[in-house]
């Protein structure tokens, strides 16, 4: 038994804890949490408590302490990340963690897996990249991250640049893990799949991990509805941290805390209109589907799957 101590926690680790035989490495807004749900009910299969542990996506420990402090879930240690699985047991044939930006910063994250998890199984899932890039846009636009720019301009002033757009651009991403760990160890799954039959898609990821595929999960619910705000400036004066929240906050100081969080939680709830109601412009699908379409037709030839549907498919949004 060996034990670490940093500044901010004392972790003891067993010299028999498990490491992942898993990772999802991607991608952003593909089901990923949904699944992660999933394989955790099956009985032979041990995921990390935290999802999106992004311990994987760079060398934290040689990271200047500032930049430590800023990684929302404080694991920056590989005892850390160990202590994640320290309750996997026997049953448990496969032991895993979904972080789906791994795949996004391939070119770290991909040689940190190398030293810590060389014979792991990596599995990507992908999704249409305009409707991963419009599903995105609406996460920011729901937790009034960033300025919301539109998506055509984005495409024109920012291709290169913008997190939305680049994180749908998988050709590069997943060429890269596979010259570095071989093809037969990335697996790859289509968000397409899920969303037509979820049961047969775990299936398919379950004989993959090495687990026993006739379990049923259950898939009834789906994670992450997603949710736009009917009035925006009132969603950022709710969301971010601003004079007049912060004034709300003081005055409020005789509520309880739970209460003053309802109120909040209710005022979102009715400035909240279901996803449908977004509007996306003709011109942001034909941008999108010109930005993306070099990177389909290498992406089809790279995983030998048709992905024709993903060209032009202006209905989907």
């Amino acid at each position: 038994m060996t034990a670490y101590n940093d500044q901010r926690a004392t972790v003891t680790v067993q010299s028999t804890t498990r490491i992942p035989t898993f990772l999802i490495i991607g991608v952003q807004k593909a089901g990923t949490t949904s699944i992660y749900n999933y394989l955790k009910q099956h009985p032979q299969i041990y995921m990390s408590p935290v999802k999106e542990t992004g311990f994987l996506e760079r060398d934290w420990e040689q990271a200047p302490a500032d930049i430590q402090r800023l990684k929302k879930n404080g694991i920056v240690t590989w005892p850390q990340y160990q202590q994640l699985f320290s309750q996997a047991n026997e049953q448990h044939i496969a032991v895993g963690e979904a972080s789906p930006n791994y795949m996004f910063h391939h070119r770290s994250s991909a040689q940190q897996i190398r030293r810590r998890l060389p014979g792991v199984k990596l599995i990507a899932i992908l999704r249409n990249p305009v409707e991963r890039a419009c599903s995105d846009y609406l996460m920011h636009m729901r937790d009034a991250i960033g300025s919301q720019t539109a998506l055509a301009e984005q495409v024109r002033s920012r291709g290169n640049s913008s997190y939305v757009l680049l994180k749908g651009k998988y050709y590069e991403q997943l060429k890269y893990f596979m010259d570095v760990f071989g093809r037969d160890q990335v697996d790859v799954f289509l968000y397409d799949d899920l969303r037509d039959d979820a049961q047969e898609f775990m299936r398919s990821m379950y004989a993959s991990i090495g687990v026993n595929r006739d379990f049923i999960a259950n898939t009834a619910k789906k994670s992450q509805t997603a949710q736009v705000p009917k009035n925006q400036t009132f969603n950022r004066l709710l969301k971010t941290q601003n004079p007049i929240r912060r004034m709300a906050t003081n005055l409020m100081q005789v509520v309880p805390t739970d209460l003053r969080q309802q109120i909040r939680n209710r005022l979102i709830a009715l400035n909240s209109d279901d996803k449908t109601k977004a509007k996306f412009t003709e011109e942001d699908m034909i941008l999108l589907h010109q930005y993306y379409r070099e990177d389909i037709l290498q992406l089809q030839d790279l995983i030998q799957h048709d992905l024709s549907a993903w060209l032009g498919d202006r209905d989907a949004w």
